[in-house]
């Protein structure tokens, strides 16, 4: 599903990628670990087409992402769900409306648009909050939100660039969590975190980056 072949991004005199290699297979979840700066935001960027690498070949739900033309890039965009730590929402939207807009940039009609979007809602427990501004929920609800607006198009891959960053224990189990449940219906996901005790606790594989390199591939997940 995801496929790095020796892949480089080069920032005018800096490397932040340096000869990335690894499959992520289809229905795989997998944690991406590093120090501040080794490159994590940057690999999910490339994933979803935010930038492109330097050299090397990246694949992503069988789109080899170095051929794929700029019309093409939003149509890319809606298999690849992206959840950021700073929840990234339109402050002077409503849940609802925050989660709906990527079916409203796709042409999805306002009936599909209304069913989907508080599904999603209702899957991250928030259908009862629909109509709050994002200021009138807390932090994780916030990032409920964000997850939901990932999953409305139903996408195959998810990448979280430190999702729990902002919150606490508790509610940062409960996102992974709720990341748990998405990977056991099929969704592939990449989560880049720095909390290596949720990483010891949820028992996936485990890749570690250091200084833009692939440093450490803990392979399968532990049964």
């Amino acid at each position: 599903m995801i496929h790095f072949e020796d892949v480089t991004k080069r920032y005018e005199r800096h490397d932040a990628l340096t000869g990335i290699s690894f499959d992520l297979d289809q229905g795989e979840m997998a944690f991406l670990t590093g120090h501040s700066g080794a490159g994590k935001s940057t690999l999910l960027r490339l994933i979803g087409l935010v930038e492109r690498p330097t050299r090397g070949t990246l694949r992503v739900a069988g789109r080899d992402l170095a051929k794929l033309h700029r019309r093409d890039i939003p149509y890319h965009r809606r298999d690849v769900g992206m959840i950021f730590q700073d929840f990234r929402l339109l402050q002077d939207r409503t849940a609802f409306d925050n989660v709906a807009l990527p079916l409203m940039v796709a042409g999805v009609s306002p009936v599909e648009i209304g069913r989907r979007a508080r599904a999603a809602l209702d899957k991250v427990g928030l259908l009862r909050k629909e109509r709050s501004l994002p200021r009138a929920l807390s932090g994780g609800e916030q990032q409920r939100v964000g997850i939901a607006r990932a999953i409305v198009t139903k996408p195959p891959v998810i990448v979280a660039d430190e999702p729990t960053g902002n919150l606490d224990p508790d509610l940062s189990w409960e996102i992974m969590d709720l990341f748990g449940q998405l990977n056991r219906v099929g969704v592939t996901l990449l989560v880049a975190t720095h909390d290596w005790e949720l990483v010891r606790r949820m028992h996936y594989r485990t890749l570690s980056l250091k200084h833009g390199k692939l440093a450490e591939d803990s392979g399968p997940p532990r049964v």
